[in-house]
């Protein structure tokens, strides 16, 4: 029978074992907690654009930011002033809710829901959202006093639809959307694509010349010929920040990696951590010129 003191040895032996095994994983997982980067689970955000209103923020696909971008864009090439955008924009929204889509109530197409049955154009005039917006100003500036009476009230005159009230519900946000899109509120609005995506953009060739092309179709001017400092602009609003912007909502369209004005710059991303921020080039200006790569 053994005795106590190899049986107290025996425990002390073993206290001992453990105490060590135990100190020895205490101190590797330390280690690991203060070497290793923790694995981030997060996953990305779903590809989008982001306008930072005057309040809020607010998240567009990225479909609905290149037609708010256009339609926007269309009314500088009129001198139109920024009440025209919201009430455009109102009715874009009850009739399709930014969407270009090919079909609607008997033969109505595209953002506005324009029917070629009533003289608004041929079908493929229609689905170019530049001649449809084009269509919908003519038809606004025509309404008397459109600027003094209620958004609802002008959108339904050109629209006459069967429920003209329901463009109402669309003001508060339309207002603030024409705010961001006409260039008032500066770099207030990013998009972000998935990491396929991104990957194509920065891999592939951007076409800047047709970008640059389709701005001067939607603008009525090209990125070229924005007024110096200090000359008298459009009515709209900032022509370069807007110029920018629909740039931006672009990028993928035209294989755009980079948009920059003033010292101001956007860069593809996939929208981790705040990857798709504008970020500030401090001592570099582009000179007021809008300058996409």
């Amino acid at each position: 029978m053994p005795s106590k003191r190899r049986r107290f040895s025996a425990f002390v032996k073993i206290l001992f074992s453990l105490t060590l095994v135990c100190g020895l994983l205490v101190a590797g997982s330390y280690y690991v907690l203060t070497t290793f980067e923790p694995i981030d689970t997060t996953p990305p955000p779903e590809p989008g654009c982001r306008l930072d209103l005057a309040d809020s923020r607010y998240t567009m696909e990225g479909a609905q930011a290149m037609s708010a971008a256009t339609v926007s864009g269309v009314a500088f090439s009129r001198d139109l002033p920024r009440d025209a955008v919201t009430v455009a924009y109102a009715t874009v929204w009850q009739e399709s809710a930014f969407h270009n889509v090919e079909y609607g109530d008997r033969d109505s197409l595209g953002l506005f829901q324009q029917r070629p049955s009533q003289e608004w154009g041929d079908p493929e005039e229609i689905l170019d959202p530049v001649y449809s917006s084009r269509s919908f100003y003519e038809k606004l500036v025509e309404v008397d006093d459109w600027r003094s009476i209620p958004v609802f009230e002008a959108a339904q005159a050109v629209q006459h639809s069967a429920d003209g009230y329901a463009y109402d519900q669309h003001e508060p946000l339309s207002k603030q959307m024409a705010e961001v899109f006409t260039g008032g509120l500066g770099p207030a609005m990013t998009c972000w694509y998935d990491a396929e995506t991104v990957e194509v953009l920065r891999t592939g060739d951007a076409d800047v010349a047709g970008a640059e092309e389709e701005m001067a179709r939607v603008f009525g001017t090209g990125p070229a010929d924005l007024p110096a400092a200090g000359d008298q602009g459009p009515r709209t609003g900032d022509l370069g920040w807007a110029m920018t912007l629909w740039a931006v909502a672009h990028a993928q369209e035209y294989g755009l990696t980079s948009v920059a004005y003033g010292d101001q710059q956007w860069h593809v991303s996939d929208g981790v951590d705040g990857a798709a921020d504008w970020s500030t080039n401090k001592g570099t200006d582009t000179g007021g010129r809008v300058v996409v790569e």
